[in-house]
């Protein structure tokens, strides 16, 4: 029986196979709730991978920030999570705290170090943070929290940027992202990240992986391996998607950011390797 004869939520335009979200950093002003709930409303799956830093647990320590929308993000994950979409969490560096509730589940939603995704077409991915792979979360925690607080307030210099951009009809941008790709040394700290999280894949006897943590959303082989970042929902704003045949796709919700109910754009895509037929 085909499981979306009728799709599972009324509002849902997109109907895919699995969706992989990271970095919603809720609890910060820098979060982007409108363009999440959109992308929640209007795309439809039977398997969702939040794949770290989703609650931002570093920045609640400093100072208290929930606003209803983000409550709201809450709600439509545990809504989807009822009406029978798999739910799985990988907690990353922001949210570590739940990592000591690994192997539990809550409201549907399965939290879990890691795991291993096989698509449509019998490729094996595995599905991780990446966090640990960061040289400097791992060995320089206090340089990582610093930076963490830079970032934050170019964020907040960012929000003010987009409400005067907003006003003249342009759509997001993020003054941060475009900052890292115009810094040599972030650029190739970029680069080691990817490589080292692949090597570990083919390590693991993967044909791929799948994570987040650099807000950087890409597919692309690297040694052999197919490397997946679903970006981010504070500057790129972007999801990865499994369509039915095993093809993955970068979907990018930026246009949302600043209107509702926009279009959402297809911007990278892997093609399957065929559908096993035994």
């Amino acid at each position: 029986m085909n499981a979306f004869a009728e799709p599972l939520d009324p509002e849902a335009t997109l109907r895919v196979r699995t969706a992989w979200i990271s970095d919603l950093h809720l609890g910060t002003a820098g979060c982007q709730a409108p363009a999440l709930l959109t992308f929640l409303r209007e795309v439809e799956c039977e398997t969702l991978y939040l794949v770290g830093d989703i609650v931002d647990g570093w920045q609640l320590k400093r100072s208290w920030y929930w606003p209803q929308s983000h409550n709201d993000v809450v709600q439509k994950i545990l809504r989807k999570a009822r009406k029978g979409t798999r739910v799985v969490f990988v907690p990353g560096n922001h949210d570590e705290f739940a990592r000591r509730y690994v192997g539990h589940s809550f409201g549907g939603v399965e939290v879990v170090e890691d795991c291993i995704h096989v698509t449509a077409d019998g490729r094996r991915l595995w599905v991780t943070h990446g966090d640990l792979f960061d040289g400097v979360v791992q060995c320089a925690r206090w340089l990582a929290h610093l930076g963490d607080a830079a970032y934050e307030f170019t964020l907040r210099a960012n929000r003010w940027f987009n409400v005067a951009r907003a006003r003249m009809g342009l759509p997001y941008w993020s003054l941060s992202r475009y900052l890292k790709l115009k810094v040599k040394r972030a650029v190739s700290y970029v680069g080691d990240f990817e490589a080292a999280v692949a090597r570990e894949a083919r390590r693991r006897g993967a044909n791929g992986v799948v994570c987040g943590h650099i807000h950087h959303a890409e597919i692309r082989t690297i040694d052999g391996v197919l490397y997946c970042n679903d970006g981010d929902w504070v500057e790129s704003l972007t999801a990865l998607v499994e369509r039915h045949d095993g093809r993955l796709e970068i979907l990018d919700f930026s246009g949302a950011a600043t209107r509702a109910g926009a279009d959402t754009a297809f911007v990278q895509s892997a093609e399957p390797l065929g559908l096993k037929t035994s």
